[in-house]
């Protein structure tokens, strides 16, 4: 089974890579864990306290905290599900588009995605990318939400 799991470092990607590792899963099922740099979307940038002066600074940082996110995840599913093979993979556009594309690619039995949560107002701007993925895939889709008794950093 090759299954395609979308991480952004929300509390729902985590909970997400939760769930992954804790199903029984087919002989020899793939993970390909993807993240994807979003110019656009790291405007402005998070917990950071030096302001990017021009775009190549944004993208280098987000391309950092991308890379870290891969890391982390990967290591997540190789501790708490070795017989996975797990691949991680850093991909460059529009969150939605770049996963439904990949997953077409690279011809995907499962799309895996956190449930953001995110408001209204970036709803509006930026789309639901989990509900983007569920309308549009070429497969199936599970969305991913954060337990209810798992704190919101948000708030």
């Amino acid at each position: 089974m090759r299954i395609l799991l979308a991480v952004d470092g929300s509390p729902g990607s985590d909970a997400a890579v939760a769930e992954v590792c804790r199903r029984p899963w087919p002989a020899a099922s793939e993970v390909r864990i993807v993240t994807v740099l979003s110019p656009l979307e790291s405007l402005p940038l998070r917990n950071s306290s030096h302001i990017p002066l021009s775009y190549d600074e944004i993208f280098e940082q987000q391309g950092w905290d991308a890379a870290k996110r891969l890391k982390d995840a990967a290591e997540t599913l190789q501790q708490r599900a070795p017989d996975l093979h797990v691949t991680p993979v850093l991909l460059e556009g529009r969150p939605k588009n770049a996963i439904l594309d990949e997953a077409e690619r690279w011809c995907a039995d499962l799309i895996v995605v956190g449930s953001q949560g995110s408001g209204a107002l970036k709803r509006f701007f930026l789309g639901s990318v989990s509900l983007a993925v569920a309308l549009h895939a070429p497969c199936s889709v599970e969305i991913i939400r954060r337990s209810p008794d798992q704190p919101d950093p948000a708030a």
